[in-house]
C-alpha cells in the first residue's frame, strides 16, 4: 500500500499548494512513484499549472461518472509523477463535491485505486478544518501540517493539530503527524524569527526543512510551472524541496519500521 500524506493547514494563504506542488516531483526525484492528487474545490492544482476550470477530468469526474481513476490521471514530463486533478466542477456544485468526497468510504475507494502503481500519494486539501480535510486524514496514514512562519497562523496551529488527534482517536487510528512545515519563514525579520522559535520551543515534529518567502514562487506560478521546470539559473529554493523530499523519505522509512515493531502476530498458548 502507498504511503498517503494529506498535505493540510487550518489557516489559508500558508504556501500548502505550493508546497505540494513543488513537493511530489521532488519525491519522484528520489525514486518514489508519487501520485499527486487534487481535493481543493477550487482546483488548486491546476490552477498553478495553468489549466482551466474544464481542461481535465478528475476526482469530480470519477465521482459524478464512476470513472476509473486510471482513466483520468494525468501523466507528466516528471518521470514517476502522475496527477489526480480535482476534475470538471461547475463552482455551484462545490457543495455537492465536499458532500461526495465526505462521504463514508469514498475517498479511501478512490486513493485505493493508486495504492497498486504508487509508493507515496501526496493529497492537497483545501485549506481549514472542513469536510475534505477531515475525509482526507480519515482516508490517510500521514498528515503534513503547514504552518507560515507568522503569528497568526502560529496562534490557530491547535486547530489542526487537536482535528489530527480528534480524527485518529475516532475514525483512522493508523493516522500520524509526519511533521509541520514552516512556510514563508523570513529569518531576516524579527517577526517570522519569534514564530520559528516558538515553533521549535513549543512543538513536537517541526520538520528540519523550511520553505522560505521568495519571489521565486511568483514566477514559477506566472509560468505554471512547478520549480523544478522553470528555466534559468536553480533556485535555491528548489533545494529546500529536495532536502524536504529526502527528509520525508527518511520519516516515512524510520516510522513504517517503527509501526512494525509495534505489533506482533497471534499465536498460539496452549
Amino acid at each position: 500500500m502507498a504511503d498517503r500524506i494529506v498535505v493540510t493547514s487550518q489557516k489559508g494563504g500558508v504556501g500548502k499548494t505550493t508546497v505540494a506542488l513543488n513537493l511530489a516531483p521532488a519525491l519522484a526525484r528520489r525514486g518514489m512513484r508519487t501520485a499527486l492528487v487534487d481535493l481543493d474545490p477550487q482546483g488548486a492544482i491546476a490552477l498553478s499549472l495553468a489549466k482551466g476550470d474544464t481542461e481535465w477530468r478528475g476526482v469530480a469526474d470519477v465521482l459524478v461518472q464512476q470513472l476509473a481513476v486510471r482513466d483520468v490521471l494525468v501523466r507528466t514530463k516528471e518521470p514517476g509523477l502522475a496527477i489526480l486533478p480535482r476534475g470538471r466542477l461547475d463552482p455551484t456544485d462545490v457543495r455537492e463535491f465536499e458532500r461526495g468526497v465526505a462521504e463514508a468510504g469514498v475517498l479511501d475507494r478512490v486513493l485505493a485505486e493508486l495504492d497498486r502503481d504508487f509508493d507515496v500519494v501526496l493529497v492537497d486539501t483545501p485549506s481549514g478544518l472542513g469536510a475534505i480535510p477531515r475525509a482526507a486524514l480519515a482516508a490517510c496514514g500521514w498528515a503534513l501540517a503547514i504552518e507560515k512562519a507568522e503569528a497568526l497562523s502560529l496562534r490557530s496551529i491547535s486547530q489542526i493539530l487537536r482535528v489530527i488527534e480528534h480524527v485518529k482517536g475516532d475514525e483512522n487510528p493508523g493516522l500520524e503527524l509526519l511533521g509541520i512545515l514552516p512556510t514563508m519563514v523570513e529569518l531576516s525579520k524579527e517577526f517570522s524569527q519569534a514564530a520559528m522559535v516558538t515553533l521549535w520551543s513549543g512543538f513536537a515534529g517541526v520538520l528540519d526543512a523550511t520553505i522560505p518567502r521568495s519571489d521565486v514562487f511568483g514566477r514559477a506560478s506566472h509560468l505554471g510551472l512547478p520549480l523544478a521546470y522553470v528555466g534559468g539559473k536553480v533556485p535555491p529554493e528548489l533545494r529546500r524541496f529536495d532536502a524536504l523530499a529526502g527528509e520525508i523519505e527518511g520519516l516515512l522509512r524510520d516510522r513504517r519500521g517503527r509501526k512494525a515493531e509495534d505489533e506482533q502476530p497471534r499465536r498460539e498458548f496452549v
